[in-house]
């Protein structure tokens, strides 16, 4: 009996982790066509390649811990919690979005989800989830604050600012890399001359390193790590190693990249990695009911009114409030 339910059990959070996965992955391939479309404002940071970090560090979050985003936040936003409507007209600069339209695909928030915003400048969101994980210490709650960065920010002093303050302080932060080997236009290789470990060595921070376009292998990566910083275990690294599919940013020509690089990619794809061990039926379902949920945000994102110049001045000013 107990072995069935296990079965049943591990069957359900295969089903779980590949249903998010795929999420990701339609929602910015329907993304790259509203912009395609000029709906979207300004520029998109895709993730496609990349979905199974978000979608299995989040797996192991509680509702009450937090996390901090890069450009590339859709997936992390949707993982975390955020409704795909209201993600969907924030994206399109809609009202009902969920930063009624002011933040945009730079700067995606909820912070009722926990969700604290991408951030449009390299290693930005990484003293912010450095400040939640300080307030959840100070005021003892059991949650843990996560800042997701990929391996460009290495170049950045803020990570090495925070990676100290977190030793120093003990901080309940787990550190997310994406490690999808490119900063902006270069490869990681040909701008920083040491690796992520040895840093991490050089604060006395521990590092992981998994597999991050196995959704799977991520869960139970992070598990472990999210519950030694639960335990009073201070900050700590976790590596995931993966491949951008696609350039810096959506329409990205992508000149200066080996042709043989993205086919390297695409064969690493998380989708069929986390379906791989799902009955085709299951998949049919699920990538039937993925669909139709994006569809359907769309189609409210698309109907949905443009904020309102009656209360433009709303959240710029302390005290404003439409009149």
């Amino acid at each position: 009996m107990g072995k069935k339910t296990e079965t049943a059990e591990n069957t359900a959070h295969l089903q779980r982790l590949y249903r998010m996965v795929l999420t990701i992955r339609r929602a910015e391939e329907a993304l790259a066509g509203l912009l395609a479309e000029g709906l979207i404002p300004g520029f998109i940071h895709l993730s496609i390649g990349q979905e199974a970090i978000a979608a299995g560090v989040m797996d192991v979050l509680a509702e009450t811990d937090t996390i901090t985003s890069t450009h590339r936040g859709h997936g992390h936003a949707i993982a975390k919690g955020m409704e795909l409507p209201a993600f969907f007209a924030e994206l399109l600069g809609r009202d009902p979005g969920a930063c009624r339209g002011r933040g945009g695909s730079m700067h995606v928030a909820d912070v009722s989800k926990g969700m604290l915003g991408a951030n449009g400048i390299v290693a930005a969101g990484m003293p912010i989830a450095l400040g939640s994980a300080l307030a959840h210490q100070v005021l003892k709650r059991d949650a843990v604050a996560v800042a997701f960065f990929g391996d460009g920010a290495m170049a950045e002093g803020l990570l090495h600012e925070c990676l100290n303050l977190a030793a120093l302080w003990k901080l309940p932060v787990l550190f997310v890399c994406e490690n999808n080997r490119w900063g902006e236009f270069l490869e990681t290789a040909h701008q920083i001359v040491f690796t992520l470990e040895k840093l991490a060595a050089a604060y006395g921070v521990p590092h992981v390193a998994v597999d991050g376009n196995d959704a799977a292998a991520v869960v139970e990566a992070a598990g472990r790590v999210v519950a030694q910083i639960r335990a009073g275990g201070g900050p700590m690294i976790l590596e995931c190693d993966t491949l951008r599919v696609g350039g810096h940013y959506e329409g990205d020509p992508q000149r200066g990249r080996d042709p043989a690089d993205k086919e390297k990619a695409a064969a690493r794809d998380p989708v069929a990695i986390a379906r791989r061990f799902l009955s085709e039926d299951v998949v049919a379902r699920i990538d039937a009911e993925v669909d139709n949920e994006i569809a359907a945000a769309i189609a409210f994102a698309r109907a949905a009114p443009e904020p309102g110049w009656a209360d433009a001045e709303a959240s710029v000013y302390a005290g404003a409030s439409a009149s």
